[in-house]
């Protein structure tokens, strides 16, 4: 335990001064507490809140030259200490001229390319992969997995996007009371620099803080499920990055999305088999639960649902587990 602590400890301080791209592929291991060791999970999930922030010099230039005016100009009041700093970028508390509360999001200069620079060296390193029969050779789409990973992280870096995706999101839970998504304020967003309605809460994992305040784990861990389930069997359109630092506890008990940038979809065939498998297991039907199982692989040649699987390990293994 203490040799796999200190080498976690050492991964994460490498995959630090690595920068964005693999805080980033550090950030997503920290979620996938079925395939690695509770130290390095534990240590990885530092990545999710806990990484250095860049100047704000260097912010407000990036602001400026994005929005084509100074910051006094487009803002009220800006503070300078950034309120999280994230692998692709940070975000700083602001005041609008009209007196309301935003969260500024600005991405980390010179972004673009670093991936490009990153992304061509995991290439060459997805390709070894793919060609190694210790590392599953053709029984493993290592091409296709990169292939997915870079489309997702330049994805990330368009903010445009990213305010269109909560949007709909928040369509999709326009009748769900308990589900809140900050406001876009579209006035004052780029490509690169996304304000939203400032909506703070407490982190979802920071469980000596919501039990002092008399919040119920249980009911917590339900919407959360109950919101997944949403997700995947009705709308299709899921938050695929649903670390810790991207979920809160409202003082009403709701539940806060943050960071759209990572988005997946579901066909309807698919989620109807999806469905069938949820009802098999409900019913506790083990010949249903195999032909729904059968049908998914079917309709996933490399066998392999982890976007899913990746969306819903959160709540099962972090929540669940810990409720009463």
């Amino acid at each position: 335990k203490i040799r796999r602590r200190n080498t976690a400890s050492w991964l994460r301080e490498q995959v630090l001064q690595l920068g964005p791209t693999f805080i980033k592929l550090g950030q997503l291991s920290s979620t996938r507490s079925d395939l690695f060791p509770k130290e390095f999970v534990d240590e990885l999930a530092k990545l999710q809140d806990r990484v250095p922030a860049f100047s704000p010099e260097k912010a407000k230039a990036f602001i400026e030259k994005e929005m084509g005016c100074s910051v006094d100009v487009a803002f009220k009041e800006f503070e300078d200490r950034p309120i999280a700093a994230a692998s692709l970028g940070q975000v700083h508390r602001a005041v609008l001229h009209n007196g309301e509360r935003v969260a500024v999001k600005v991405q980390r200069p010179g972004l673009r390319k670093l991936f490009d620079i990153d992304l061509r060296n995991l290439k060459l390193v997805a390709e070894y992969f793919q060609r190694s029969e210790k590392f599953g050779g053709p029984s493993r789409d290592w091409i296709g997995i990169y292939d997915e990973c870079s489309k997702i992280l330049y994805e990330e870096i368009d903010y445009i996007n990213e305010g269109k995706n909560a949007d709909r999101f928040r369509r999709d839970f326009r009748n769900i009371k308990w589900v809140r998504v900050p406001l876009i304020m579209w006035d004052y967003t780029t490509e690169k620099v996304l304000t939203l309605e400032y909506a703070p809460g407490i982190k979802i994992n920071n469980l000596a803080v919501l039990d002092s305040r008399g919040y119920s784990r249980s009911l917590i861990a339900s919407r959360s499920i109950e919101s997944y389930l949403i997700q995947i069997l009705k709308t299709g359109f899921f938050h695929a990055d649903p670390h810790p630092g991207n979920l809160a506890i409202d003082k009403d008990g709701s539940l806060i999305y943050y960071d759209f940038g990572m988005m997946g979809e579901i066909k309807s065939f698919t989620r109807d088999r999806l469905l069938s498998l949820f009802y098999a297991v409900y019913e506790k039907d083990a010949n249903k639960v195999i032909k729904a199982l059968i049908d998914l692989e079917a309709l996933q040649p490399t066998g392999d649902l982890s976007p899913v699987r990746r969306s819903v390990q959160y709540f099962l293994d972090n929540l669940l587990s810990q409720s009463p």
